[in-house]
């Protein structure tokens, strides 16, 4: 069993989480934001939808501005937070999350969410909401009631930093206001919204270990 394990890791068939790839897994639904997800301790990235990150903001018809991000991810959490769901993983992506496919009571969540017009589908990588999104758009209800800038372009004004220059090395060695040396790995919750300025000694790392010999410490979450 243990050769058999060790194998599956070489393999790439053993995904973050413990998750074997191709498999189902299960868990409480714990929301981060409007498209990401905690399945039990497996963090997941909903497949095929995308939603405006929590800190976005949006503008009615008539230019007030307002927090959609936030209330997307309050209304995620209202219709899925603590339930149980089933995944099913489809890839990995390049913050080392699951991207799955995900059902609560036997309703596929991305689906539900593009329909309710909590999110768009992610024409990039996938063709599954398409429709969904068009039918929301056309009733005009949730974000669709709103101008909306697409999640992917907002990510990318505020992108400096955050993506790892070289993927074999995306641990994030972070200095804070305090002065203290944190380090953050993909998966954890200020992952994502880190940045990394060099020109103020922070800097990447390839492991966590390496980071620590650097004299940086783990992010607590």
């Amino acid at each position: 069993m243990r050769t058999l394990m060790i194998m599956m890791v070489v393999s790439g068939l053993w995904l973050p989480g413990g998750v074997l790839a191709g498999n189902a897994f299960s868990g409480a639904v714990r929301v981060i934001d409007g498209d990401t997800v905690d399945v039990g301790d497996v963090r997941v990235r909903l497949h095929g939808i995308d939603a405006p990150e929590t800190d976005q903001t949006c503008r009615t018809e008539q230019g007030q501005v307002w927090a959609c991000g936030k209330w997307v991810t309050d209304q995620v959490t209202t219709l899925f937070g603590g339930r149980m769901a089933e995944c099913t993983p489809v890839i990995t992506d390049k913050y080392n999350r699951i991207v799955a496919r995900c059902t609560v009571a036997g309703q596929d969540v991305g689906h539900e969410l593009v329909s309710a017009g909590l999110a768009f589908a992610y024409r990039k990588y996938a063709q599954d909401y398409v429709f969904a999104e068009k039918g929301a758009a056309i009733r005009d209800i949730g974000l669709h009631a709103s101008r909306v800038q697409n999640p992917s372009q907002f990510r990318q004004t505020r992108a400096v930093g955050r993506i790892p220059p070289d993927r074999a090395c995306p641990v994030k060695g972070n200095i804070s206001s305090q002065g203290s040396r944190i380090y953050h790995v993909p998966g954890q919750r200020d992952y994502e919204r880190t940045g990394i300025r060099t020109e103020r000694g922070e800097r990447w790392f390839c492991s966590a270990s390496a980071a620590r010999l650097a004299g940086w410490r783990a992010a607590k979450r």
